[in-house]
């Protein structure tokens, strides 16, 4: 099965099936400080119906529901930020892969669902594969601008 490069269709899909299931939406992302479990059947391409009728099986009343569609902004803030990386050679592989991501902007790549059940969040996570590919460049920045700011701190204190 070919996955879509954009996953406005599915978000439709998804906002008339929890409709169609008296449950509202509310539009809000479940972040990482929050107790969750992560649904997990990527086998089953409809798996976000069953997360859907778990969620009401569970009593309930609403779901959340979060999007990322990527922006020229964005985007540009990444091939900035690759640019700035002092990285030998491996810099201009990222780059070049950051300036293919061009082809997407304006697209929807990543939806959470979510619902919490006994102070605990269950999400559900659809994405196409460059929106994870744009993620994995984000947090490479990310990871060498911490090595970087933690080798600063270090300096200061050695002073």
């Amino acid at each position: 099965m070919m996955q879509p490069d954009d996953l406005l269709s599915l978000k439709d899909d998804m906002i008339a099936f929890i409709e169609g299931h008296g449950m509202r939406r509310l539009p809000g992302y479940v972040g990482e400080d929050v107790p969750s479990i992560m649904w997990e059947d990527d086998a089953n391409p409809d798996s976000w119906k069953d997360f859907v009728e778990t969620a009401k099986a569970a009593g309930a009343p609403f779901v959340t529901m979060s999007d990322v569609t990527l922006e020229k902004e964005d985007l540009e803030l990444l091939l900035e930020e690759l640019q700035d990386l002092d990285y030998p050679n491996e810099e201009s592989a990222d780059i070049e892969e950051a300036q293919s991501l061009i082809n997407y902007v304006g697209k929807l790549g990543y939806i959470q669902l979510g619902f919490i059940h006994q102070g605990v969040a269950f999400l559900h996570e659809s994405s196409t594969p460059w929106y994870e590919r744009y993620q994995q460049l984000l947090e490479s920045v990310d990871d060498f601008s911490d090595i970087v700011f933690e080798q600063n701190e270090g300096d200061d204190e050695q002073s």
